[in-house]
């Protein structure tokens, strides 16, 4: 039976931050509209900001469509699976921002992933997630899969990329601008990548900046 959580911590948060993998879920309003579902993966791009809020660092890709559904509605679910372990499946849906390059939050958010270094993946922005419904159900029919490690060819692809390249990279794709959907996307020229905020004592660590 699947179970409500009022908030994330103890045995819910030490599974989702061991997963090496989580999937997003986003749809635009319009009825007829694409909905989106995208993996995410490398170690150290998410972070667990406070009991009620996650975040993930969005990186260089051939489309927008999760910036470009945050922007014009918000919702968005994020799922983790188990496919190690007793049979878990955790659903994160809530309201989600993109917090852009030239956000005043940006480089103290970005200093709450001190495990990557994002210049090697063309870091556009830093997804900001509040959670409104956590629940977890079984995952009995989720296959035993072994992680063995991250893949290195995004890190490749996009570590020989400057700010200028990027932006030239993101501007001839047909799909960073806007969605499949024609809603805004990635806000373009890019903005150059600011320096990360110090990182903070941990007595602090559970300040977040504040997302409407």
């Amino acid at each position: 039976m699947g179970k409500t959580y009022e908030r994330i911590d103890g045995r819910l948060r030490t599974f989702i931050e061991a997963q090496p993998v989580f999937f997003t879920a986003t749809a635009p309003l319009s009825a007829d509209g694409t909905v989106n579902l995208s993996p995410k993966g490398l170690t150290g791009s998410f972070a667990v900001l406070d009991e009620l809020t996650v975040a993930y660092l969005d990186f260089a890709g051939s489309t927008a469509e999760t910036i470009a559904h945050l922007r014009e509605n918000g919702r968005i679910t994020l799922m983790w699976c188990a496919f190690q372990g007793p049979p878990t499946v955790v659903r994160v849906h809530g309201r989600g921002e993109p917090v852009f390059r030239d956000d005043p939050r940006f480089s103290e958010l970005l200093a709450r992933f001190p495990g990557i270094d994002p210049t090697a993946h063309g870091l556009r922005a830093i997804v900001v997630v509040s959670a409104d419904l956590i629940r977890d159900s079984c995952g009995y029919a989720v296959p035993f899969m072994a992680y063995e490690a991250d893949r290195d060819l995004h890190g490749k692809r996009f570590a020989r990329e400057d700010d200028a390249s990027l932006d030239a990279y993101f501007t001839k794709k047909d799909h960073i601008a806007a969605s499949l959907d024609g809603l805004p996307g990635l806000p373009l020229p890019l903005p150059p990548s600011p320096s990360p905020a110090p990182r903070r004592p941990a007595s602090s660590e559970a300040a977040v900046p504040d997302v409407p």
